[in-house]
């Protein structure tokens, strides 16, 4: 355990049956009795391309903020085969469920980014009696076609030169595979259907869903749609940024988590 300013930060090693998973935990002082905001990353993320946020955001709720990299990402283990195309609902079981073990973590909130905000959500259908609340930044709740055709340009642009160097800094030995988990598993027909609509009516805890009004891989539909299923309260965030609103729009990001999180723990 090392420490940053008025955080504890502690790596966490989580051992599943495919391989080691990577694992990060910020602690602020003496705020441990609070339940954890457990971040999901994206399609080609992991714990270190969250970079500062997790540590403003414990600083700004006073909760444990807990990161950490799926199967196949990051530091963790490679994947030992192809992603599922029931790949989001499953994490709720596969990595997420060792993440809690290897943690001791009862109840927490959720925090997803893009197709970890609809882990997230699936998550905390899962989940309904541990989880407090979820806050979702560009989550895909269904597939739209600005969705697929921002796929295909990002696909088009790690043909360049460099790119795939640039994602193996981040995905030591694993970039194809990443890419490829991305690209190949939305744009396959078997995938074409997927959504969230049998899982949202069973998400019961608030929930805060963030929107980038410029957002190359979603629409507007996307969070109505989770507002118009979910069983419980949404609250829906328009922000002027595009698909990455923790670091395009950090300072209105942390404030609107930070009073959302408060109101969340003073009804609870």
């Amino acid at each position: 355990m090392s420490a940053s300013g008025d955080l504890a930060v502690q790596e966490i090693r989580v051992s599943t049956d495919a391989g080691p998973l990577h694992a990060q935990r910020w602690a602020p002082a003496g705020r441990d009795a609070l339940p954890p905001i457990v971040l999901l990353h994206d399609s080609l993320g992991c714990t270190e391309l969250w970079r500062g946020f997790p540590a403003e955001l414990a600083r700004a709720t006073g909760h444990p903020v807990i990161s950490y990299d799926r199967l196949g990402f990051g530091r963790s283990a490679p994947h030992p085969g192809v992603l599922a195309a029931d790949f989001v609902g499953t994490e709720a079981q596969g990595s997420f469920a060792a993440v809690l073990e290897a943690s001791a973590v009862d109840r927490f909130l959720l925090l997803g980014h893009s197709v970890g905000g609809g882990m997230a959500l699936s998550i905390a259908a899962a989940y309904p009696e541990r989880c407090v609340a979820v806050v979702t930044e560009s989550a895909q709740s269904f597939v739209e076609a600005l969705t697929l055709d921002g796929i295909r340009a990002a696909r088009d642009s790690f043909a360049a030169p460099g790119q795939i160097e640039r994602l193996e800094k981040y995905h030591p030995g694993k970039a194809r595979w990443v890419l490829g988990a991305w690209v190949d598993t939305w744009l396959s027909p078997q995938f074409r259907g997927w959504s969230l609509d049998t899982v949202l009516p069973r998400v019961r805890c608030p929930v805060l869903a963030f929107q980038g009004a410029n957002d190359e891989f979603g629409s507007a539909r996307q969070p109505e749609r989770i507002a118009a299923l979910a069983a419980g309260p949404v609250g829906v965030q328009t922000l002027p940024c595009g698909h990455v609103p923790h670091r395009e729009c950090a300072a209105q990001v942390l404030e609107r988590v930070q009073s959302f999180v408060a109101q969340c723990r003073a009804d609870s």
